[in-house]
């Protein structure tokens, strides 16, 4: 069955190259005044797309493309699939000894073949003469054009011009040839990484309150385009939603975000402030604002960790290291409150977060460390529900009254009670071998074991 599919994309994208073949071909013989069955490349209608799960007819379904649109997008396509289908174009003008200035394209040293540029596209479509025809072709495809702000096309320099080359983003690429999501890779160029979890939104054990905060979150991303469009209230609402997650190592933060993304079928991605705090002058700005051009365009949701190491108060301006430091800051923050999609921020500590900013938060979230009734049913869901407990299930309720443990540190008594259980070959814990777990936590904290 994979095969028959693959089989019929490959078939329906020859039909593809085929259709733009078929133009190009027009294209030149109508340009150089020679006969042709046509008096427009227009009238050469292009072939059915079907439903195909692929990102190549993903795209023209959900942008119902025009003809200019599915013109681009295949010939942008042809290099990697078809390059020799574009050779007609290194054809020279035998009145100067030169190549066709009008064909557009890049000519790369010691690379055979022709690669094309929005000149290219602009030729192809008739705009080689008609000046209104190539006009209005300039005015269409722009940085704002959704080839470019949704990040289809990858442009090397802005505003865009027709000698810009053709070149699908990294993304979009590989989606197309592979049939995969494509997923950025960590880089200092794009420093975020995805998180995910196995666990579901009801093994997240909070109090009563934060699970109400959140609910309200998990409700905004499903409802804001109804509130904000089909209701109109995007003239008083702006689209992005800002949260701050505050709290002791351990208590959930981390979690709550990744389970935010997985019940809205949203992707997260954490950000590295380390990373994105650059020695190089200009280079901070530049990668976020990949960054948040690209989780715009994705609807990803954006979670900053450790956000105090950026987002604390501003320092005092004594150095020019100090004074650019708070550029980025604000640069950072402007970006932030733009942003059209979910970003969280998450600390240690509410009071390291600039004031003037916590006020533009919609939700501030305090997470602390689990009471006896959550503590108890983090125990159960943690031990109980995956090991025979030695001296009974009735001795997590005593643990759990007696001994205060984020949800982090109990994971890591877990893991040192999996580890003893499998070394004597049973999935059993002894109570001896949690109290050991515990006490190595408490140690690590400088806290009191009794």
């Amino acid at each position: 069955m994979e095969t028959i599919i693959k089989d019929t994309i490959a078939t329906k994208l020859e039909q593809e190259i085929q259709w733009l073949e078929a133009i190009i071909d027009t294209a030149l013989t109508l340009y150089f005044k020679n006969e042709s069955n046509y008096t427009s490349v227009r009238e050469i209608p292009p072939p059915d797309i079907y439903d195909l799960d692929n990102e190549y007819f993903r795209l023209v379904h959900k942008y119902e493309m025009s003809f200019e649109e599915r013109v681009v997008l295949i010939l942008t396509l042809l290099p990697y699939i078809k390059p020799q289908a574009l050779d007609v174009f290194l054809i020279k003008n035998k009145n100067i000894d030169a190549e066709f200035s009008e064909f557009g394209g890049i000519k790369i040293e010691k690379l055979y073949g022709f690669i094309p540029t929005l000149e290219t596209a602009c030729f192809i479509v008739g705009g080689a003469d008609d000046i209104e025809l190539r006009l209005n072709f300039m005015k269409k495809i722009n940085k704002d054009h959704f080839l470019y702000r949704d990040r289809i096309l990858h442009a090397d320099s802005y505003p865009i011009r027709l000698q810009e080359k053709l070149q699908f983003s990294d993304e979009v690429l590989f989606s197309i040839i592979s049939d995969k999501k494509y997923m950025p890779t960590y880089s200092s160029k794009f420093p975020a990484q995805l998180i995910t979890s196995k666990l579901n939104w009801e093994d997240l054990i909070v109090e009563p309150r934060i699970m109400n905060q959140l609910l309200e979150i998990q409700q905004w991303l499903r409802h804001s385009e109804l509130i904000l469009d089909e209701w109109n209230l995007n003239t008083l609402l702006k689209p992005g939603y800002r949260a701050l997650f505050y709290g002791a190592p351990g208590t959930g933060k981390t979690l709550a975000t990744t389970l935010l993304g997985k019940t809205t079928n949203k992707s997260v991605y954490r950000i590295d402030l380390s990373m994105i705090v650059s020695k190089y002058i200009g280079e901070t700005e530049k990668n976020l604002g990949n960054l948040f051009d690209e989780a715009s365009s994705k609807d990803w949701i954006l979670f900053f960790d450790e956000a105090d190491a950026l987002f604390s108060k501003r320092t005092q301006t004594n150095t020019s290291n100090d004074r650019h430091a708070n550029q980025e800051v604000a640069y950072l923050l402007q970006r932030i409150e733009d942003f059209d999609g979910l970003v969280i921020l998450a600390t240690n500590l509410q009071s390291n977060i600039d004031e003037a900013f916590l006020r533009r938060f919609q939700m501030a979230i305090d997470f602390p460390k689990p009471k006896y009734k959550e503590r108890k049913q983090l125990w159960e869901q943690m031990i109980g529900k995956h090991f025979e407990i030695e001296e009974g299930a009735e001795v997590l309720d005593k643990i759990a009254k007696d001994y205060e443990l984020s949800g982090g540190e109990m994971i890591n008594v877990v893991r040192y009670c999996a580890v003893k259980a499998a070394e004597n070959n049973e999935k059993r814990v002894h109570l001896s071998n949690i109290m050991t777990g515990i006490k190595r936590e408490y140690l690590k904290s400088n806290k009191t074991f009794n």
